[in-house]
């Protein structure tokens, strides 16, 4: 079984630093009284979508992850690859649907499509 070549988009490492940190914050207001202990569950939440969430790309599809769970789609279950007007990939299935890609921006769609084993692409203008 031959290994394929994945390229992986993920969100930037200062939110898991930003996790941390809200963690640390949050262990007085916790320790203050039981009924308080979940407020840490939000920073722990955060930092392990941080740390999982994103975008796996190779010649056979993307997998999106997500904090709980991911989805693998097909290249041919994709229309067309593209940006919104906040910078982020969007992905246009074939069922008429639309997908935010996680952690990849309009300027990685190059990167995006190489992966899938199209060759180099140059840049939209």
């Amino acid at each position: 079984m031959s290994r394929t070549e994945t390229t992986r988009f993920r969100h930037h490492q200062a939110l898991l630093v930003g996790a941390i940190i809200g963690t640390i914050g949050a262990l007085p207001l916790a320790s203050a009284s039981a009924y308080l202990l979940p407020v840490l569950l939000v920073p722990l939440a955060v930092g392990v979508w941080a740390w999982r969430a994103g975008t796996d790309a190779d010649r056979h599809g993307l997998r999106l992850r997500a904090l709980v769970g991911d989805r693998r789609i097909r290249w041919d279950q994709i229309v067309e690859l593209g940006g919104d007007t906040r910078g982020r990939a969007v992905a246009q299935l074939a069922d008429g649907s639309r997908l935010v890609l996680p952690a990849v921006r309009q300027r990685d769609l190059p990167l995006l499509v190489a992966a899938a084993g199209q060759g180099e692409v140059q840049a939209a203008q």
